[in-house]
């Protein structure tokens, strides 16, 4: 046996160990068919692909062999090569870089054999052609990659406020909040005095600080993290500085505090002088504006902390407050009295984002929760939050707001934080009394990452990256500043100056059309004395609505509560219903979809419908086409202007109705594409769209004007009926009422 086993070829001997392992793979294939033929087809399935293989390689090894040594030597450096840099540096998705970049050692390939013909024979068509070809496909390649990109929903959605009627804010007497306010703006810098990398913090500063230890906050400062940040700034965790960028309103006063904080950028490409726009602005509206330098804790070749530094960020906005307090309270100094510790807000942007979070979080503690050995005293009057496209998951402690004033703004085409994670705080925030306070959140559609900070652009990819990116849609930065100094204007004149008047521009972004730039914003709202009726968070049971109602619905081809997910497949932590009916292609009043809450509690409504004020609902324009896998013949169809009727039913009987529409319109889908490949956006970003909820208002006054009989304080039943589209998918959540 071993004689014969010696003079079979290889070949013979890996056909049967292949056909082993085959068989034996296909045998746990649980197809139905006996066992034993699943195996029988998996061996000969295995042989016959070894053998196919085997042919192969005989046939390339022939080729191999005529081919110069250089060349094959030439080619095989350029491969590992390529994979070594792709492994280290270049961040291009396999997907793209393999194909690429074989593609092009082909095409130098076929360029450097037409040139060494061309030498020899200078009129020689094929490699004239083949000098051409790979020259053109190089030119448009430098093209294809420096160009912008293309729109694929051009068109697709008008603005939020296209057609509204309502009266704007400004035919009410209302000046812009991007109108410059009374004061003069005096900028100055103040911090350590001797940073070795930036003249503003060294001998520019105009107030020297002195430095803090953050070790315990930060105890992944270390390895080469530490090494080259310590020879890049001279400073280590032990000794961070506190620099800061001023935009002071001159004059006499005390003035409302406002700290701004960057996020994770490139800690060599500073950050802290991106809001500019926001700090001049504010400034001149009475807020003394920082724009806070934490640069130095920022990503880098060396490393990226990776969320572990989150606490820093925070600890350090905390600080910056602890040295204006220090200067406010010193008789003599400059700043002495200039600050109103009692009126203070904190704006972060991406990382920055859950950092203020984080920090006003931290402002109520006696002890830092991760190492408690660090003593807090902060306990300032910080009255609001705003998180610029945030992230809400680098620290690992989730944090849950309390009594603060809350905004978050979020751009569709922010490849960065491609999900709008700001509104997950926002639903975790609670009030504990009947307060001022007050929580807003705006997706802004078409804006990214990147431009609401002026120096880091229009790519929210770094590097090579970048040109990847399909930036062809999006708002200009100026646009996208001009919306930002909108909404956190708004927000501060209302939390710190408690001008009020601006609050409605959140309700119903309408109001505010002549202040910004033509774009679709979805906005949501809900202050202090606002309650919840439904919002789908307490149980699994699709026909209760929490301890207060019940539900009932009919005709629907889709009925389901669900956590919503992100377009990544991550969860937006909040449960809705979604809705699907479909009539075919006429409306029949006889069988019309209905989605009806039934209050069970009389005194619950009496509590909250004493005063007029809103029936507050969250709706969004859910995927329609999931309609076509349950109703046949119908694939081609446009996407639906979705409308309906809420109707109020009383315990008499009464009735009024009114469209959602009245108010605002229910946003379609807001469609992107992020990269210049749709297949890279699926892979690298995930779906096309999400499902984004927006908050109607929709004013009790206006239902009891359409049936004076009805009684709103013996409100019975609340009712979606679909009555405006033959088909359509919506998600509803959040019903209640707002006073």
């Amino acid at each position: 046996m071993l004689k014969s086993l010696a003079k079979s070829t290889p070949l013979g001997i890996l056909l049967i160990w292949n056909a082993l392992i085959a068989g034996i793979a296909g045998f746990y294939f649980a197809t139905g068919l006996p066992p034993w033929l699943i195996a029988l087809a998996g061996a000969l399935l295995g042989s016959l692909a070894t053998l196919i293989l085997y042919i192969i390689f005989q046939w390339l090894g022939k080729w191999g062999r005529q081919l110069p040594l250089k060349l094959v030597a030439a080619v095989l450096g350029s491969v590992v090569g390529l994979v070594i840099i792709k492994e280290t540096a270049f961040r291009w998705p396999d997907q793209v870089y393999y194909p690429a970049m074989l593609s092009a050692i082909v095409i130098c390939l076929i360029f450097y054999y037409s040139i060494r013909k061309l030498a020899i024979h200078s009129r020689d068509k094929l490699a004239w052609l083949g000098a051409g070809i790979t020259l053109a496909i190089l030119a448009f390649s430098v093209f294809w990659l420096q160009r912008e990109g293309t729109d694929p929903f051009a068109g697709e959605n008008s603005p939020s406020f296209a057609g509204a009627t309502v009266p704007t804010l400004s035919d009410e007497g209302l000046v812009s909040p991007v109108t410059l306010g009374k004061y003069s703006v005096k900028a100055f810098t103040y911090g350590s005095g001797d940073d070795q990398q930036r003249e503003e913090y060294a001998e520019g500063v105009t107030y020297q600080t002195s430095t803090v230890d953050a070790t315990r906050l930060l105890p992944d400062w270390k390895g080469k993290k530490k090494k080259w940040r310590e020879r890049y700034w001279g400073f280590g965790v032990e000794n961070f500085p506190l620099n800061g960028r001023v935009y002071m309103p001159e004059g006499k006063g005390s003035f409302p505090l406002i700290l701004i904080v960057h996020g994770n950028h490139s800690m060599i490409d500073y950050s802290d002088n991106g809001y500019g726009y926001l700090g001049e602005l504010l400034a001149s509206r009475g807020f003394i504006t920082v724009s806070v330098d934490e640069n130095f804790i920022n990503g880098h070749w060396s490393g990226d902390f990776r969320g572990k530094e989150m606490p820093a960020r925070a600890w350090l906005l905390l600080k910056h407050i602890e040295q204006w307090q220090t200067w406010n309270n010193t008789v003599g100094h400059d700043l002495s009295v200039k600050v109103d510790l009692n009126n203070i807000i904190l704006i972060g942007h991406s990382r920055g984002g859950e950092a203020v979070s984080i920090a006003a979080e931290f402002n109520k503690l006696p002890n830092f929760p991760d190492d408690a050995r660090e003593v807090f005293d902060f306990n300032f009057g910080i009255q609001g939050v705003i998180a610029i496209a945030p992230t809400d998951y680098r620290y690992h402690r989730q944090i849950t707001l309390r009594d603060v004033s809350y905004l978050s703004l979020q751009g569709s085409y922010d490849a960065d934080e491609a999900s709008f994670w700001g509104m997950r705080p926002y639903r975790r925030l609670n009030f504990s009394d009947s307060s001022q306070h007050f929580k807003a959140g705006v997706y802004l559609h078409r804006a990214n990452h990147g431009q609401f900070n002026t120096t880091w652009g229009r790519s929210d990819f770094g590097g090579t990256m970048s040109w990847l990116l399909n930036t062809e849609p999006m708002m200009s930065g100026e646009e996208q500043q001009q919306a930002a100094q909108v909404f956190i204007t708004a927000f501060a004149e209302a939390t710190l100056h408690q001008n009020r008047e601006y609050l409605p521009l959140f309700k119903n972004v309408a109001v505010a059309r002549d202040w910004l730039p033509e774009q679709y914003y979805l906005t949501h709202y809900q202050n202090a004395n606002a309650v919840t009726l439904v919002d789908f968070e307490d149980d699994i049971n699709v026909t209760t609505a929490g301890k207060n109602a019940n539900v009932q619905a009919e005709n629907f081809k889709i009925w389901r509560e669900e956590n919503l997910s992100a377009r990544d497949q991550g969860s937006q932590e909040n449960n809705a219903v979604v809705l699907g009916w479909d009539y075919g292609t006429a409306i029949n009043p006889d069988s019309l979809a209905r989605y009806e809450i039934i209050i069970n509690d009389t005194v619950f409504i009496n509590s909250i419908t004493d005063s007029l004020g809103d029936l507050r609902v969250s709706v969004a324009a859910g995927d329609f086409k999931e309609l076509n896998q349950l109703t046949e013949g119908q694939k081609d169809r446009d996407e639906p202007e979705l409308d309906m009727s809420i109707v109020l039913t009383d315990r008499s009987g009464q009735r009024t109705k009114i469209l959602v529409s009245s108010t605002k319109k229910i946003a379609p889908r807001l469609k992107t594409r992020f990269t210049k490949l749709a297949s890279l956006d699926k892979d690298m970003i995930g779906n096309e769209w999400e499902v984004q909820l927006q908050t109607f208002h929709l004013p009790l006054a206006t239902f009891q004007a359409d049936n004076p009989g009805f009684n709103i304080q013996k409100l019975h039943k609340i009712s979606f009926v679909f009555d405006q589209n033959p088909y359509g998918v919506v998600v509803i959540d959040d019903i209640g009422f707002s006073p």
